[in-house]
């Protein structure tokens, strides 16, 4: 008998009692005559054109339940004829009885995706290994699939499983999530090096396991603490790539190793801000070493506006002295868009380079704020409470 291309799978249930035989002969006997004579089942299996008729059985309190397989080597509208006219057959011997096609199955589909299947198990088995030239292989081959599996939610590029998965992993550029890509990591997102939008706080928000993934460097420690601000208690693990080394050129072990190694954020969020203070002072010096700061009278009448700011929010200053609606760090460029005649920026928070951008865009020459990672852009004078 030739290979099947198609094979015909249906359920049947009956009220009494029957056997193998008593279904295969209403398969053959109540279809004879129905389809015509080109179609008549016993002519096609003796041709070859149809073959065995698999019948499995179970017996349960008188009545009988079970699948029936019939494997086909003919065209698909004729496998298709067939297989409705069993669900024609109501009655076996005394029995009533109801049969049900579930699917019809292309065989040579279904081992095309056995083929696959197996080929990429046999791959990874061969990857992980250790030997040098498999892992080659791997690279190469994931290097065509990374760019046709990443996608882009709001500007950010993400990998496939970034918007369902429960668990998100906050990188900074598009490279560092196809980096993870490529070793097989598919929940990233990037923060594409422009601040934290709306769309990723709103994002985290859904998750319940949020880590930020950086690189080992001062750029990296300053976006996990604008991170840390923006997402609050949305942000639970940190993961830092090794010192001086970037996420986008992690090998795939040393990736692992990160991510296996992530650490609660609260645990050390504060650790690395002080660690930023420290090298703020090596380089600037003390703030009591430092000459006196001139700071204008108006900026010294916002410190009791200032008081009254919660953590990690901003607010501007208008004309008029009165002030804007408080802001978080995720709305606070969205804020500098639709406000005018803003006259300073107050920000219970540490002042970046991002939050310098954004006053800038919205005209502030003075930004009063707890403490600073930059103070100098062309502009805008920046101010710490210290100074008052």
């Amino acid at each position: 008998m030739a290979e099947p291309k198609y094979v015909i799978e249906a359920t049947i249930r009956t009220d009494g009692t029957v056997q193998r035989k008593d279904v295969v002969g209403a398969i053959f006997g109540q279809t004879e005559g129905l389809l015509g004579e080109s179609l008549q089942l016993r002519a096609m299996q003796r041709k070859g054109r149809i073959g065995h008729v698999d019948v499995e059985l179970q017996n349960q309190r008188g009545k009988v339940q079970g699948i029936i397989r019939l494997p086909t080597m003919i065209d698909q509208v004729t496998t298709a004829v067939i297989a409705a006219a069993l669900e024609t057959i109501d009655r076996i011997g005394p029995c009533q009885a109801n049969i049900k096609v579930q699917k019809i199955e292309n065989v040579r589909s279904a081992k095309r995706t056995q083929v696959v299947d197996r080929a990429k198990n046999l791959l990874l088995n061969l990857v992980n290994s250790g030997a040098e030239e498999s892992s080659s292989i791997l690279d190469e081959v994931r290097s065509v699939l990374t760019l046709g599996t990443e996608t882009n939610h709001h500007g950010m590029t993400c990998g496939p499983n970034a918007i369902e998965s429960n668990a998100l992993i906050i990188v900074e550029g598009r490279n560092d999530v196809r980096n993870l890509l490529k070793h097989g990591i598919k929940n990233a997102i990037a923060t594409m090096g422009s601040g934290i939008t709306e769309e990723l706080v709103e994002l985290a928000k859904k998750k319940s396991n949020v880590t930020a993934f950086m690189d080992g460097d001062r750029g990296g420690t300053l976006l996990l603490v604008e991170l840390e601000g923006a997402l609050g208690n949305k942000l639970t693990h940190v993961a830092l790539a090794p010192e001086s080394r970037e996420v986008e050129h992690l090998e795939g072990k040393v990736i692992t190793k990160c991510l296996n190694q992530k650490t609660e954020a609260k645990k050390i969020i504060g650790r690395l801000k002080a660690d930023l203070e420290k090298q703020d002072d090596e380089v600037l010096g003390k703030k009591e070493d430092l000459a006196p700061v001139d700071v204008p009278d108006a900026v010294r009448d916002w410190k009791e506006s200032f008081d009254g700011l919660a953590k990690n929010k901003a607010c501007f200053v208008l004309e008029d002295g009165e002030l804007s609606e408080p802001l978080g760090a995720s709305k606070l460029a969205e804020g500098a868009e639709n406000v005018s005649g803003a006259v300073g920026m107050l920000f219970n928070g540490k002042i970046t380079s991002r939050t310098l951008e954004i006053a800038k865009s919205a005209g502030v020459p003075h930004v009063l704020a707890s403490s600073v990672n930059e103070d100098t852009m062309e502009g805008v004078e920046v101010f710490v409470l210290s100074d008052l």
